[in-house]
């Protein structure tokens, strides 16, 4: 592919979202971009079989993005092709009193892939620097903390902290992070929101609860542009794709993905002598039938 999507779209020094394309399509057309899709969906497929044999790191895959974005349609379309039973992905609501009742962190650590697995965390812990910074009152629900006021900047700083060591430890540790941003603009989110008014089959995806979401579009735009800044590293890099053409960020985003299971160095296990001959063996055996 002639876009080097994962060096376009990676976050390097100082991030500006209001500086950002959300519309952003290069040279493509959509149906250049729907044909290299089919494509790299082949591509991914023989690499995860790849990372499931190999069976010594896995891949973790943060998708974050406001409410119409395209997460749900990007992991289909996206990972559609893999094998099932070598991915998996988690969808992230709001924490139950169980998890409340452990630090924000436990619930994601419960739905790490295991080595040899895709993980998909559709939403993620950065849900706890996001809507949790833009309505800081959900925090008390921890039952750690008295007041709201105990949210300034001191915690904040603990909160980007915990999340930066969070990911080190699991790049460290065999897991590699990849965080993917969907960046709509706010003209296209109210589009995609009267769509599933208005077409019926589409309905069921409305929540009356979007609406007041998005009248804090900004203080939103304000929060990721804060936690994208605070953790983009090179170990657990942000890529910020632009998403009014779903099509467009499909392609980007499985791009990147496959750019980092390649730099991964995956190999398929090696056989011994031994296996070797048995497997000559077990093959005379069967011809001798």
């Amino acid at each position: 592919m002639d876009t080097n999507f994962s060096d376009d779209f990676k976050v390097n020094g100082k991030f500006s979202i209001k500086k950002t394309s959300t519309s952003y399509k290069g040279k493509l057309t959509k149906e250049d971009g729907e044909q290299m899709l089919i494509q790299e969906k082949e591509k991914l497929r023989e690499l995860q079989e790849k990372l499931y044999a190999d069976g010594s790191q896995s891949l973790l895959v943060v998708l974050q993005a406001m409410d119409a974005a395209g997460k749900d349609s990007m992991i289909e379309h996206v990972f559609g092709g893999v094998n099932p039973q070598g991915c998996n992905v988690t969808s992230f609501k709001t924490p139950s009193s169980k998890e409340y009742s452990h630090d924000f962190l436990w619930r994601h650590y419960l739905a790490l892939p295991q080595k040899g697995m895709i993980g998909i965390f559709n939403r993620s812990h950065y849900e706890s620097v996001l809507v949790c910074k833009v309505h800081p009152e959900y925090n008390l629900s921890e039952k750690t903390w008295s007041s709201v006021k105990d949210f300034d900047n001191k915690f904040w700083e603990n909160r980007y902290e915990s999340i930066r060591n969070f990911e080190k430890h699991l790049s460290q540790n065999g897991t590699t992070v990849v965080k993917i941003f969907l960046h709509v603009s706010k003209d296209e989110q109210k589009k995609r929101l009267l769509d599933r008014i208005n077409e019926q089959e589409k309905n069921w995806k409305f929540s009356a609860g979007d609406l007041p979401e998005r009248a804090l579009f900004d203080q939103y735009m304000e929060a990721y542009e804060t936690a994208i800044n605070e953790t983009s590293k090179d170990h657990a890099p942000w890529y910020v794709l632009p998403a009014d053409n779903k099509w467009f960020a499909r392609v980007a985003a499985i791009q990147i993905i496959i750019d980092t299971l390649e730099k991964m160095n995956l190999k398929y296990p090696s056989l011994s002598d031994k296996d070797k001959e048995d497997l000559q063996r077990a093959k005379t055996q069967l011809m001798g039938e």
